[in-house]
């Protein structure tokens, strides 16, 4: 059977579980005293969930650079080079064009005639010129085997249904949105930090509680063996006292395996090695008197200070702006385009063979007609996602009132039954003292002595308890307040 001690050390025991330690790992030490804001700092600096949520602030911030670029002129650069099997020909033969010559009243053709005077036809039908102008074939034919092409074209939107702005509003929440999240993993992280660091604590303060329970139970030893010795006690007296030191050296073990075991886990949590020997602050110095715990609040207050809440809202709001992009694809787009084109060969002047090009300034202007509602079934489809989430904020505000009132009534607990220990304690105290001196005067027996040191025993560890529950208690509160101060930990603006 376990014995009490066992219970009331060993029931505030976290479990720990370390993964890949080597038993061969040499331990690191650190010199000085570490204190809680210490711990706090080194897991804010090295733990990577925080690295990540920074990386993930600035690709955010680069995000909103992007959509604000769409507001300013594009410029962009195209070009190319084509090779043609063949050359393009204008005739498929050599021409022969008519010409016209002035009469006198006007310019008229210049007809072969015969001997009757009148114009002669040819064997195709038509009237046969006198004279002709010779195209040849050759001089119409250009050369395309090699084409060189390019534009510099720059675009200018000037109204895309709403769509530019929407997107910059977008990307600003979602910048936003990255540093609402890093708050609430700074919260978290603190608050596993103090659960860890007050773990600490509260069992140095046990093994301190069982090393000197272990020298009770001796010193009651080496009596009780005294008065064998002059024949006022019996072996069995002897005896009962050694199965309760012995349990005792045993959970003493147990307690400070159980340290050992908590200070590799503060160590994890804040970035060191697992065998990083954490002297804390806490864990020698007199702990002052617990303050009480303010437990009034505002609720308007605290729904405007909890990150997780504001990522919520924030969510809501590129909801709606998903709404507008949504909308934006059923309205006109209009943009101001301007261009610079140019080839070899070119035709601006002639056919030629190098390099030439020319300006030219346009709009256009596009206007969906009927897409077989498809644009309106996507718009549609956003407002409900703007429907959920509000329904979310609510019920995330309804779940925030129970946890601050939660957390309010488990903290006004925690400050009465601290002070119900404190009373206990001091009872405890004198109780074992009266026990000891009535032992020595022969008025109380072995286990009249047990009895008041197993209490003794029992309101100490209840008084540790209480003190470190009052702790995270408080820590807990200032987390569902919101009013965490977590900013002094790490930059912000990073």
């Amino acid at each position: 059977m376990r014995s009490f001690f066992l219970r009331l050390i060993l029931a505030s025991l976290l479990p720990v579980s370390l993964a890949g330690v080597s038993a061969a790992q040499g331990r690191v030490a650190v010199d000085e005293a570490v204190s809680l804001d210490s711990c706090r700092a080194m897991a804010m600096a090295n733990n990577k969930q925080m690295r990540i949520q920074a990386e993930r602030i600035k690709a955010a911030g680069y995000q909103k650079k992007e959509a604000f670029a769409a507001y300013l002129p594009s410029i962009d650069f195209a070009g190319g080079y084509t090779y043609n099997q063949k050359n393009i020909s204008i005739f498929d033969s050599d021409q022969h064009l008519p010409v016209q010559v002035f009469d006198g009243k006007g310019y008229q053709f210049d007809l072969v005639t015969g001997p009757d005077g009148l114009p002669v036809k040819g064997p195709d039908g038509q009237y046969i010129p006198k004279n002709v102008a010779y195209l040849p074939k050759d001089a119409m034919t250009y050369d395309i085997h090699n084409v060189f092409f390019g534009a510099v074209t720059l675009t200018q939107p000037v109204y895309m249904g709403g769509k530019i702005v929407a997107m910059n509003k977008i990307t600003k929440y979602a910048e936003e949105l990255a540093r609402s999240m890093h708050e609430n993993g700074a919260e978290d992280i603190i608050y596993a930090v103090d659960a860890a660091y007050w773990q600490v604590v509260s069992l140095k303060a046990k093994h301190e509680l069982a090393t000197s329970y272990v020298a009770l139970l001796d010193t009651l030893h080496n009596n009780v063996q005294a008065m064998i010795n002059e024949g006022v006690a019996t072996k069995s007296d002897l005896l009962t006292v050694d199965v309760k030191l012995n349990s005792a050296n045993v959970d003493l073990v147990k307690v400070e395996n159980g340290l050992t075991l908590s200070r590799m886990a503060l160590a994890q949590l804040c970035g060191l090695p697992v065998d990083t020997q954490l002297r804390l602050v806490d864990e020698d110095a007199e702990r002052p008197e617990q303050e009480p715990i303010a437990t009034t609040y505002n609720m308007v207050d605290v729904y405007r200070n909890r990150p997780d809440l504001h990522a919520l809202e924030l969510g809501l709001k590129i909801t709606e702006q998903k709404s507008k992009v949504a909308l934006s694809s059923m309205l006109p787009n209009l943009a101001l385009v301007g261009a610079y084109t140019f080839s070899n060969p070119n035709m601006y002047n002639g056919f030629k063979t190098k390099f030439n090009g020319a300006f030219s300034v346009g709009a256009m202007l596009t206007i969906p007609i009927w897409h077989w509602g498809g644009n309106y079934n996507k718009y549609r489809a956003a407002k409900v996602d703007e429907t959920i989430m509000k329904l979310q904020i609510e019920d995330a505000k309804e779940k925030i009132d129970l946890q601050v009132s939660q957390a309010s009534f488990k903290a006004g607990e925690a400050m009465k039954t601290y002070s119900m220990t404190q009373s206990n304690l001091a009872k405890a105290n004198e109780n074992l003292r009266q026990a000891q001196l009535g032992f020595k005067e022969g008025v109380q027996t072995t286990d009249n002595v047990m009895e008041a040191q197993t209490a003794w025993l029992k309101a100490n560890s209840e008084n540790i308890d209480a003190e470190i529950d009052v702790n995270l208690c408080r820590v807990y509160l200032s987390k569902v307040l919101g009013t965490m101060d977590y900013e002094q930990y790490y930059d912000t603006e990073k």
